[in-house]
């Protein structure tokens, strides 16, 4: 039996440490042969991949795999059904089709089991190329892990790495907090990644309120420091997608805040003023980049530097700090909690692999089983409940 992985779309601390999972349940079974793809379904269309020797493994192999982030095989932004774009690409020919071209290689291959780890555009292209399979006969079992910091794949109530990514965000600002003792009126803006969920900025907030409770307790015990005022640890915004911000009412808030402490220190998930942004870049004339998903590359938008603009313009700052922790937190190695996690989610697609299961493993929301998901019925861009006991925790804390 021949098993093949691919991880796809962005960094996740959980990309190493499924494929460890994985690699760890096949080495017990006999006559298995094991292959990465590289650089997700890129690899695939052109047909690079890596050989995983059984011989060189042993337990202490596989508990490095959980010690680091990022993937040994590496990944790509490839959607099968963009002809035009793995055209652009110089993954596929003129007249090629990207999903032909993925099942003939995996018969070429003869792989009997594919496990693609991504988010909900790796596992919506994993469905198109396992439809296409099915419909021409052939007997390949696809199953896909959920993978993304955004934690937004419905209907999977954890992807794998999301919480250690929020705890490194939080421990990122940590340090960063500090820096608004720069001057005598300081914003500080933290730019979190998520594109129409702010589930990721409000769990590393939720993370961080511990640490800055943490903070202000040892600033109380110190006599000396009678004269620091310790909401200078403090969140004092947090904007999401999922939450309107009236600006008029936000601005003279954030106005009395500093007036008061001499900084302002606030969260913001990357997608959260995503329409207002796009008129503006679209109104001076220039165009929105975006992904082969038709997703808006988030990297073009800046919000971080259009929140600032718009706090400035009517609130004097001597000094503005934007900070983005994406990029740390994303490339972590899994924390504890998502280690365990990784392992049940993991064990959990090894034993639907052998029975022949096709469909991305995870906890369903719905029944709040773990279950191999039909891949139909997987999409992305789940928002945050904002209805949730602890997000509305956060938000008396934030505003307390």
């Amino acid at each position: 039996m021949k098993i093949a992985f691919l991880t796809s779309g962005g960094n996740a601390p959980c990309l190493f440490a499924s494929i460890g999972r994985l690699l760890h349940n096949y080495s017990n079974l006999d006559s298995i042969e094991l292959i990465g793809y590289r650089n997700g379904f890129s690899g695939l269309l052109k047909g690079e991949s890596e050989i995983f020797l059984l011989s060189n493994f042993s337990n202490s192999n596989f508990e490095a795999y959980y010690d680091f982030g990022g993937s040994p095989i590496g990944n790509s932004r490839v959607k099968l059904t963009n002809r035009q774009d793995c055209i652009d690409r110089k993954l596929i020919q003129e007249g090629e089709d990207p999903l032909e071209i993925a099942a003939n290689q995996l018969m070429n291959d003869k792989v009997d089991i594919l496990h693609t780890i991504g988010g909900d555009d790796t596992n919506t292209t994993a469905k198109d190329l396992c439809s296409f399979i099915k419909s021409n006969g052939l007997d390949i079992t696809i199953v896909g892990i959920p993978k993304t910091i955004d934690n937004d794949i419905f209907p999977v109530k954890r992807s794998l790495g999301a919480y250690t990514a929020a705890e490194a965000g939080a421990r990122y600002f940590s340090n960063i907090v500090n820096e608004n003792n720069m001057s005598s009126s300081h914003l500080i803006i933290h730019e979190i990644m998520g594109r129409n969920s702010g589930w990721l900025a409000a769990k590393t907030a939720d993370y961080y309120c511990n640490i800055a409770e943490e903070k202000k307790q040892k600033i109380k015990i110190a006599d000396s420091l009678a004269f620091y005022n310790p909401k200078r640890f403090d969140i004092h915004g947090l904007y999401i997608p999922e939450t309107l911000v009236s600006f008029d009412d936000e601005i003279d808030r954030l106005q009395r805040i500093i007036k008061d402490i001499g900084c302002i220190n606030i969260f913001v998930s990357e997608g959260a003023f995503i329409k207002e942004i796009s008129r503006q870049v679209e109104s001076d004339g220039s165009l929105i980049d975006k992904d082969a998903f038709g997703h808006i590359k988030l990297d073009s938008i800046n919000t971080g530097k259009w929140l600032s603009d718009i706090i400035s313009k009517d609130i004097e700052i001597d000094r503005v700090l934007i900070q983005k922790s994406g990029y740390f937190s994303r490339s972590s190695a899994p924390n504890k909690s998502d280690l365990d996690y990784i392992f049940k989610v993991c064990d959990f697609a090894f034993d639907n692999a052998l029975k022949s299961n096709s469909g991305v493993v995870g906890e369903d929301e719905r029944t709040g089983e773990l279950s191999c998901i039909d891949f139909n019925e997987i999409r992305g861009d789940k928002g945050l409940d904002i209805n949730s006991k602890w997000f509305l925790d956060l938000v008396s804390r934030i505003e307390n």
